[in-house]
């Protein structure tokens, strides 16, 4: 799903202008940037589910600090407090807002592994996953709809038309190979 969040950083950006597009989209995969360490120390990990390598959509994530609801909450409350100091306060809560997105569109496709709270209760998760044809085309609409909407803005904002279809299209083509790279793995 990380060219769905992408996807969905651009369609946000077309929307607000104070906060820079990379920060969006550092936003939209904070969780997996903090999942990472967790990962490579132990603390978190992906099992395979039976019969299958851990690829795209092929895995049980045991993220639970960092996409368990509660996890997640946290982690966007205090990177939308930190962006504010940058961005201001409204800054801050579309921050905080895209950071929690994250665990909104997971929860959509992951199976049920997202905890509600850290190493307890119960895992949701409605497994869009299991169809990756559905997956692909829910991740492509949200890469397409971000990049139409972020060049729709940044023309009325005053953007060159030239520079605008530049982001937009490497937005799209970022999307299609990151797309394409989660499939093939």
């Amino acid at each position: 799903m990380i060219t769905g969040h992408f996807g969905l950083a651009a369609v946000v950006k077309s929307t607000q202008r104070s906060v820079p597009l990379w920060a969006l989209m550092l936003a939209a995969v904070w969780l997996d940037v903090l999942f990472i360490p967790l990962l490579l120390a132990g603390v978190e990990h992906i099992d395979p589910v039976s019969g299958t390598h851990a690829g795209y959509g092929e895995g049980i994530i045991h993220a639970d600090y960092t996409h368990s609801l509660v996890g997640s909450l946290v982690i966007s409350g205090v990177t939308g407090w930190v962006a504010a100091r940058r961005w201001g306060r409204r800054g801050g809560v579309v921050i905080g807002a895209v950071v929690f997105s994250h665990w909104v569109l997971d929860l959509i496709v992951h199976r049920t592994d997202l905890a509600l709270i850290p190493g307890t209760g119960p895992r949701l998760g409605l497994g869009l996953w299991r169809h990756p044809g559905a997956t692909a085309a829910a991740e492509a609409a949200l890469v397409l709809a971000g990049a139409l909407l972020y060049w729709r803005s940044s023309v009325q904002g005053g953007m060159p038309k030239g520079r605008a279809t530049l982001i937009s299209l490497l937005l799209v083509a970022a999307g299609s190979i990151t797309l394409v790279t989660d499939i093939l793995s």
